[in-house]
């Protein structure tokens, strides 16, 4: 067992050395600056007390610096996951009670012990049933709620929240008119200090920027703007040690949130651990070792106060763009955390809300993916309606539904392509021995004689009979003439027993009508399954060709001297 694998630290930590600690260094300190107030406003998303966005901040870090497989993704609280946790959790408590906390972190403990088990096991493929269009509609959708259920921090207006974008724009045209003018204007002038600073460089902390110039300015004109809300009090202090209340009824009632955590939590990590691994040659991210980081990060981050958390597409990026060479960037970013925990959190006291929803929604609107909607109506519109779908389920039903439809229609999806493939009826290409599809090559040349079909595709049980009912429509339009069918079995790369016995039936079929079956291009599992299964009770092993152009020559001529060297390699084979 190698060690180095299960614990990645142990790669780039014996060799770290000077050169790599100052780009982490930067990287640490520029990811600690943005974190801090990213992690106040996300706690405040996922309907909790800010300091425990900080606590998320901590724990989760430091175990994916030391078994995640990527070492510039940044770990810890984001707007959609927080969005998640206040959907699941507000049925089931009042925020920010203590039973509402307790249940959070709850959460955390269930989304990192399912994590950590699905990692172990290998199971990590499963989430590959959501398809990219699924993802890009979810998420979209996640993100244009999160922003809206902001406008309230933004306008001083007490919103109702909630994931469902209908029963918020309702509120919102009921109460738009009793917005609080200088909350509204600080809120603005905060978004617009953001997308200016993000214009020239991403590097600058414009999060940081905002939150001072909104600290200062409410705590010197306090006395004019006393109905701005504000964060008031953050305790000071790191968490402390406790393993959350485990109880069966809560579990069960959380189980959907936390497999929606689970999926979201990973497909984001995978997806910015695979766009950062290709533009270096250093690492490679792992997949699996990905579920384990990430578990290892939510279950011992609930033992310290932490709730769900996962990686940030914002930071990680920073800090790659910012020279992060290894995790030791993240452990910096801890360090920052903990000296704000332990001396700077009464100095958050003024920090208006509003400036936090403007962090909020700028960070959120950039996951709203309308260029990928485009790509997706010009290449493919299945997929495109497949993103749509489920962009608008999840905002009409909320975000447990949304990804429930999106699963639903990924798979139905898969399973209408995988039962109806792609299929071809071949021709011969003018001098040479080549044989392509008739349809997009109209100079070939197609005998009334013969058939020669390809399936592009496995064949099983959900496909046979498709296979069979479209061999037999194209037999059927050649009519008596035809006296040959070959099946170009190049692109079949597995068969099961249903495909088989249907292929046994139609050998049988067509030797009844007079007409001669050959096979070409049998992969070499394939033909083993076809042999075990007692093809060759049926037809010889003469049926069985290289080419699909040897086949024909050995039905026109006769020639069979290719075919039988074939056949004699063949019985070896076997």
């Amino acid at each position: 067992m190698n060690i180095k694998k299960l614990i990645p630290i142990l790669e780039w930590l014996p060799n770290y050395n000077t050169s790599l600690f100052k780009g982490d260094l930067v990287a640490g300190l520029t990811v600690g600056i943005i974190l801090i107030p990213q992690g106040i406003a996300y706690a405040l998303i996922a309907g909790l007390p800010p300091i425990y966005g900080l606590y998320c901040a901590l724990v989760p870090q430091v175990m994916y610096a030391i078994f995640g497989s990527s070492r510039q993704v940044a770990v810890g609280p984001v707007a959609m996951d927080s969005l998640i946790v206040a959907t699941g959790v507000s049925t089931l408590a009042v925020a920010g009670s203590e039973s509402y906390i307790a249940i959070a972190i709850l959460l955390a403990f269930m989304v990192g012990a399912i994590q950590l088990i699905m990692g172990f096991f290998s199971l990590g493929f499963i989430v590959n049933f959501l398809s990219k269009p699924v993802i890009t509609g979810f998420t979209s959708a996640v993100a244009l709620t999160i922003g809206i259920n902001q406008l309230g921090n933004l306008l001083g207006v007490n919103f109702v929240q909630s994931d469902k974008i209908h029963i918020i724009l309702k509120d919102i045209w009921m109460q738009i008119l009793d917005y609080n003018g200088y909350t509204t204007i600080i809120g603005l002038v905060a978004v617009l200090i953001i997308i200016f600073f993000r214009s020239i460089h991403k590097k600058i902390p414009n999060a940081l920027i905002v939150v001072i110039l909104g600290i200062l300015v409410v705590k010197f004109f306090q006395e004019t703007l006393v109905d701005v809300a504000i964060v008031k009090d953050i305790p000071s202090g790191l968490p402390s040690f406790s393993i959350p209340a485990l109880e069966f009824t809560q579990i069960k009632q959380l189980l959907p949130i936390a497999f929606t955590l689970v999926m979201v939590g990973y497909l984001e990590t995978i997806s910015i651990g695979k766009s950062l691994e290709a533009k270096q040659d250093d690492y490679r991210v792992r997949p699996n070792q990905e579920l384990i980081a990430l578990g290892f990060a939510n279950l011992f981050g609930s033992f310290f106060k932490a709730f769900p958390s996962t990686s940030s597409f914002s930071r990680s990026a920073i800090n790659q763009e910012s020279g992060a060479k290894t995790g030791m960037a993240a452990l910096i970013a801890v360090i920052m955390v903990v000296f704000t925990l332990l001396y700077l959190t009464p100095l958050f006291y003024y920090l208006p809300k509003t400036v936090l929803a403007a962090i909020i929604i700028v960070a959120v609107v950039g996951l709203v993916n309308v260029k990928e909607a485009k790509f997706l109506w010009k290449a493919n519109q299945l997929d495109f309606y497949l993103m749509l779908i489920t962009f608008l389920a999840t905002l009409i039903l909320g975000l447990k539904y949304g990804i429930i439809v999106g699963v639903g229609l990924s798979l139905v999806v898969l399973i209408y392509r995988t039962s109806r493939p792609h299929i071809a009826e071949l021709g011969k290409v003018p001098n040479s021995y080549f044989y392509r599809n008739k349809v997009r090559f109209e100079d070939v040349e197609i005998k009334e004689d013969i058939l020669i079909f390809r399936f592009d595709a496995q064949l099983f049980y959900a496909n046979s009979s498709y296979f069979r009912d479209k061999l037999d429509e194209m037999m059927h339009s050649k009519g008596a003439q035809l006296k040959l069918v070959v099946l170009d079995a190049e692109s079949i790369n597995r068969v099961d027993s249903t495909g088989i016995e249907m292929l046994k039936e139609r050998v049988k079929y067509c030797q009844k009508k007079g007409i001669t079956f050959y096979f070409a291009g049998v992969k070499g599992p394939v033909r083993d399954d076809f042999f075990r299964s007692g093809m060759l009770d049926i037809i010889s092993s003469n049926h069985f060709f290289m080419r699909v152009n040897q086949a024909v020559k050995c039905y026109r001529t006769g020639d069979r001297s290719q075919q039988e060297k074939f056949a004699k390699y063949i019985h070896q084979a076997y």
